[in-house]
């Protein structure tokens, strides 16, 4: 890991470096997805077909038998052990018991004339998610995005996974089960996300995909939005820790490997203002990371991506923390209370020296997708809302109908839009 310290005279242009990301650039990448999304749209099932024997190296006999029947689902159930079956039923219950508290309400006053205002909240009728399948399985991401789509009251709910050489993963179809999706596909990739934004025989058209993939999946994302709505065009997997020193390295370590094995563009950076602690967290990472099995793909991100960075002090760490804006930031300080208003942008905030990012992952109960690649600055953690949308309620009375629409006579005959403006007067004369 490269060693940074805000004093340094090159600090702003080395970090900025570090955390250069663009996701999306790749022109080539661009033109790809967008011939597959063309594709798709043309041909329907034939093309989804075609592209799931080129990708996924199997041949579906018909479109049909993309089809992950709800049967198929409820055996996978059964046939993992024991603790994963309570474990995502735990997961899954915590997830809830947040989601739950998320829900947008109706909500209405009346004016002193009778005129009402409001708003009213309305679940989406039909949401896909994009459940990766590459170099991992990913149950938890069912779990994360389903359940707040559930409690949030959408219609129906299609799932898609891609599915490499035909096989099926039984966790992640279990985490289907337990969660209730309504429809599952075994399609992966740009097709998977044409499909669900435009439709073909087989899979219907949806109004959201949310999901993570790889860069193929967050490009056709990132194109079909304006067809549908999107989650957010996912980065790799950030980490970021301030720590004082006090805590147990090799658990910091740890924490960094936590995040660095999901790929190798994957980001991992401590900061502390402690020189002799953040050797001790080195002389951890390298004596523990050949015991992992995914030591290389760990090793890789590190050296491209992480970062041990000596601050100056609290304070210094803290604004180095605003300036990367982390997916997960974990506080690992004596009083993380103490400081949490400082902290202006950060995807997820895991508080003290016991809170491991991993829970978070797994079965805290907020959500696990998060904005990445500094998108912290704008946007927030995936919730209930983000199902659910709202529309604006307005009822004039009479009297109110007179005075709005003077209002709005002046504003629309200031814009040169006499129809706007005689459509308010004439309410307004009969009020």
């Amino acid at each position: 890991m490269r060693r940074l310290s805000t004093t340094d005279s090159d600090f702003d242009p080395a970090l900025e470096q570090l955390l250069a990301w663009d996701l999306v650039s790749d022109h080539q990448v661009r033109q790809r997805v967008d011939d597959i999304i063309q594709d798709v749209r043309q041909r329907g099932d034939l093309a989804v077909l075609d592209y799931t024997a080129r990708f996924d190296r199997w041949s579906p006999a018909c479109a049909a038998d993309l089809r992950i029947p709800h049967a198929r689902l409820a055996a996978a159930w059964e046939q993992i052990p024991g603790a994963q079956r309570d474990a995502l039923e735990q997961a899954a219950a915590r997830i809830r018991h947040y989601a739950e508290r998320q829900k947008l309400a109706d909500w209405s006053f009346t004016e002193a004339d009778g005129t009402v205002l409001g708003q009213q909240v309305s679940p989406l009728d039909r949401v896909g998610l994009y459940v990766p399948g590459g170099k991992a399985a990913y149950p938890s991401s069912v779990l994360m995005n389903a359940v707040p789509a559930k409690v949030a009251g959408v219609g129906e709910l299609i799932m898609v996974v891609p599915t490499p050489a035909g096989e099926l993963n039984d966790l992640v179809l279990a985490a289907a089960h337990v969660v209730g999706v309504d429809q599952a596909f075994a399609v992966g990739g740009a097709q998977a996300v044409a499909a669900l934004a435009y439709g073909t025989e087989t899979i219907p058209a949806v109004d959201k995909i949310v999901g993570p993939g790889n860069i193929y999946v967050a490009t056709a994302k990132r194109a079909v939005f304006g067809q549908v709505g999107i989650d957010m065009v996912a980065g790799p997997s950030e980490i970021l820790i301030i720590c004082d020193g006090k805590t147990d390295p090799d658990w910091i370590a740890m924490d960094l490997f936590s995040q660095a094995e999901h790929d190798e563009d994957a980001q991992s950076i401590l900061v502390s203002w402690d020189a002799d602690y953040l050797d001790r967290v080195a002389a951890s990472v390298e004596r523990l990371l050949p015991t992992l099995e995914r030591e290389a793909i760990i090793a890789t991100a590190l050296r491209q991506r992480g970062a041990l960075i000596l601050a100056q002090d609290l304070d210094d760490a803290i604004a180095v923390a605003n300036r990367v804006a982390p997916e997960h930031l974990e506080l690992s300080v004596a009083q993380p209370e103490s400081i949490l208003r400082q902290i202006r942008h950060a995807g997820a905030i895991f508080m003290g020296r016991y809170t491991a990012e991993a829970i978070g992952d797994y079965c805290a109960g907020p959500n696990h997708v998060l904005p990445t690649s500094r998108t912290a600055r704008f946007s927030s953690p995936l919730g209930v809302y983000d199902f659910q949308k709202r529309s604006s309620l307005i009822m004039a009375s009479p009297a109110g109908a007179a005075r709005l629409g003077q209002t709005a006579s002046v504003l629309a005959r200031g814009e040169g839009l006499t129809a706007h403006a005689r459509s308010a007067e004439y309410r307004g004369e009969v009020g």
